[in-house]
């Protein structure tokens, strides 16, 4: 026909290589040497020894940065560095590090190390505390990095008497010219904290070190990268897709994408922590194996300390490591940051990785309901542990674990899931009437006053427009 365009055959990078480039906001960076820090005692000795190594520069972020006995030791490589010329910045996330004094953070600043707190609370814009800095990367001279699933504290160090065993966690040692990709992503959210960067710290060259290609996924709040990324990469999985992920609460999309691959004949395989700091969210994550398995997906339960990786590993070529978990808050809400290293030897380590994780871990299975023949085809099968195919590692729990597992039972299996997440919004809310019948008047005047307030914050923004959400320009 007249006036029809004919379509020309695209260069060979537009075929999956674009759609990866458009989804990611970035392509692929070569020359790059990688170095997977699947232990992490021995990540944060890397850590340590990248901040003793650097020359010029140290850029520094972290969601939690502690005062202890971890977080101490990488205060003191930090003022050494400074207190010898190098220019050290330091981010950390006001809410991941709550409990870290003021007192930490000022020794560090009288020995010349710049300090800044991402997203303290703020009455003129309140809704920029949902937006965490939840990034983990730490930066040598713009051509060395390191960044992963990695916080600073002796959760990832492990007892130095052996009794507590180290948090199971992933990173990755980046050198060439990826790391300056890296350092530009910590330049983007260091303006956001404050003013940006000195020009004579912002590298634009940087000498192959390898010959791997590593792509930078900088996550910002309301972008979805690393969804649509996920989404894309379990729709062009021709074999196997891997998964590790610590507070897994995947949206439908994501599900929907796992359920259609497997049933596709890809092996799809999801490794979650059998018991967790935050037993809440381990909850949630129970509340969808029904669906996943019955699509084919394998789901497995760590059985050591906790686990704390987000990495994916697929078809033997691609492999993400980084921070961002698979739930809304990691997808939509925060700052994260993950890289993907299109090289077959990283991949082909991340799986021996995941097997010898899943030696020490406990596959969920799913049986037949035992009930009368007239009643199984409406219920819906029960849920069992199988064994591990190894022993379990024997963890002894630090104080902040204990704490914070007595506030929901260990006890909950995985068919009283469900029960535990409602019957605890049954009890508060519970509670609530019973406070509104025996104090009507004090409820009424605390109702009263948080509705007034969040009117009042409403209609200031209402007037002013568009509400401040940082990354959103």
């Amino acid at each position: 026909m007249t006036g029809d365009r004919v379509p020309r055959s695209l260069p060979e990078r537009s075929k999956p290589g674009r759609m990866f480039d458009r989804v990611g906001r970035g392509r692929p960076v070569p020359g790059n040497s990688v170095t997977l820090l699947h232990d992490s005692p021995k990540a944060l000795e890397a850590m340590l020894a990248l901040i003793d190594s650097a020359q010029r520069w140290i850029h520094f972020d972290n969601y939690i940065f502690r005062d202890d006995a971890t977080g101490r030791r990488f205060a003191d490589a930090l003022i050494a560095r400074a207190e010898a010329g190098v220019a050290v910045r330091v981010l950390s996330d006001w809410l991941g590090s709550f409990g870290t004094g003021r007192r930490f953070w000022n020794r560090m600043r009288a020995a010349g190390v710049e300090v800044r707190l991402f997203g303290p609370p703020r009455l003129r814009s309140p809704l920029t505390f949902l937006s965490r800095n939840h990034r983990k990367m730490v930066i040598a001279d713009g051509a060395h990095a390191i960044t992963g699933g990695i916080c600073i504290g002796d959760e990832w160090a492990g007892g130095a008497d052996g009794e507590s065993l180290a948090w199971r966690d992933c990173a990755v040692r980046i050198d060439g010219p990826a790391a300056t990709v890296l350092d530009q992503a910590f330049a983007r959210v260091w303006s956001v904290a404050g003013a940006g960067l000195p020009p004579e710290e912002q590298l634009t060259d940087v000498a192959p070190a390898g010959d791997a290609k590593v792509r930078v996924l900088a996550g910002e709040p309301g972008l979805s990268r690393m969804a649509r990324m996920t989404a894309l990469v379990l729709a062009g999985a021709v074999s196997r897709v891997w998964i590790t992920d610590a507070y897994m609460v995947a949206p439908l999309s994501i599900a929907e994408a796992m359920a259609d691959a497997a049933r596709d004949g890809v092996d799809v395989r999801l490794l979650v922590p059998g018991s967790s700091d935050l037993p809440f969210i381990r909850n949630l994550t129970r509340t969808g194996y029904r669906a996943l398995l019955a699509a084919g997906v394998r789901i497995f339960e760590w059985n050591g300390p906790m686990l704390h990786a987000k990495t994916t590993v697929t078809d033997g070529t691609w492999a993400r490591i980084g921070s961002t978990n698979l739930n809304w808050s990691g997808l939509l809400g925060n700052w994260e940051l993950d890289v993907v290293v299109e090289d077959p030897e990283v991949a082909a380590e991340m799986e021996m990785v995941f097997r010898r994780d899943l030696e020490l871990s406990a596959e969920v299975l799913s049986r037949p309901v035992r009930a009368p023949e007239a009643l199984k085809r409406l219920l819906p099968p029960a849920l069992t542990i199988g064994r591990p195919e190894a022993g379990g590692v024997a963890h002894a729990p630090r104080r902040r674990e204990r704490n914070q597992r007595r506030l929901v039972t260990l006890r909950a299996v995985l068919t009283s899931a469900r029960r535990a997440l409602f019957g605890t919004a049954a009890l508060i809310l519970m509670a609530m009437g019973v406070v509104a019948f025996l104090a009507p008047r004090i409820t009424g005047l605390v109702l009263g006053v948080a509705s007034l307030v969040l009117a009042l914050l409403a209609l200031r923004g209402a007037l002013r427009g568009d509400p401040e959400l940082p990354g959103l320009e």
